[in-house]
């Protein structure tokens, strides 16, 4: 039994598929599926069931992959306890960012990043925050950034800073013509939302009561994309909530749509957070760093401001 035979059967629970397995593992499927079958005939059991497809564990086979990720999860500690070690921050991050963050934070703090850390080799996935979370305990990603608290006590949870919400109107609204919104003065039903599972949803929804679903009239459109929403607010009436990094992507015209809410003002609290055991602090240092220091300035300047409240 070899630890390379152990992230090959890992490699093939995550994708399901043999040959993607091997794509992902940098091996032929020949290789792979060699490498398993050994393996299989060391341990005396049949890990995976190959009359399916998808490809699936068997009943001894999860528990077999179970305890595979633990093991190699260990053995990767070896080489993390002497990267830690070491003065430069150098190494692979995997790095899972929800999308209501991506394509707004992402193009501050990518570039400069990867110039200052040339070591770095920096890979990034858009989740949402359950497949975050899961996937940090299955070490298929190093670190998240999500909104937190994530109430999981299996993850560590660093605060990088804090993002105010804002209502994005149209002008047909009757909210429109107010400079400053309260959140009891909203009624849900006229609010376009994301889809289940976005924790973005979940907290506009606890801004405005959680009342209703969101219908308008005989129409219902819930959807993955905060971009979509603005438009359907433009075309159809209505509004939607924005976090205030995609509201500061508005052209002039767009701005003009743009309401902030009265004080106390209600923010969202954007962490990194990482396995208890993960051991890569100073990339994740690093990282946090450069995230804080190519924040706009008005974003930068929320950390530990008290006039203001926070929303999961």
């Amino acid at each position: 039994m070899t630890i390379t035979q152990l992230e090959y059967i890992i490699a093939v629970d995550t994708h399901r598929h043999f040959a993607k397995a091997a794509e992902a593992s940098f091996v032929t499927q020949p290789t792979l599926s060699m490498q398993i079958q050994k393996l299989e005939q060391e341990l005396g059991v049949t890990i995976f069931d190959r009359s399916r497809q998808p490809v699936v564990p068997t009943d001894i086979g999860r528990r077999v992959i179970l305890q595979a990720r633990q093991i190699v999860n260990e053995s990767r500690k070896i080489r993390e306890i002497i990267e830690d070690e070491k003065k430069e921050v150098a190494g692979e991050l995997r790095l899972g960012i929800i999308p209501t963050l991506a394509p707004y934070l992402l193009p501050l703090f990518i570039g400069s990043f990867i110039e200052k850390y040339p070591g770095v080799t920096l890979q990034v996935e858009e989740l949402l925050t359950e497949q975050v979370l899961m996937r940090l305990k299955q070490d298929q990603i190093d670190i998240g950034l999500i909104v937190t608290p994530s109430n999981d006590p299996g993850v560590l949870e660093q605060p990088v800073f804090y993002e105010e919400f804002y209502a994005y109107l149209s002008p047909r609204h009757p909210l429109y013509r107010q400079e400053t919104l309260k959140a009891d003065e909203i009624d849900v039903e006229d609010v376009w939302l994301l889809n289940e599972g976005h924790c973005f949803r979940e907290q506009v929804l606890n801004i405005c009561g959680r009342q209703g679903v969101g219908s308008h009239g005989n129409f219902r459109y819930q959807s993955g994309s905060l971009e979509a929403l603005r438009k359907i607010v433009d075309r159809q009436g209505g509004f939607t909530l924005l976090p205030e990094l995609a509201s500061m992507e508005l052209g002039e015209e767009s701005k003009s749509k743009v309401r902030p809410f009265a004080e106390p003002r209600p923010v969202r609290e954007v962490s990194l957070v990482m396995h208890r055991s993960f051991l890569k602090r100073k990339l994740v240092e690093a990282l946090r760093h450069e995230i804080i220091d190519n924040l706009p300035p008005l974003v930068r300047q929320k950390t530990g401001n008290t006039n203001t409240v926070k929303w999961r």
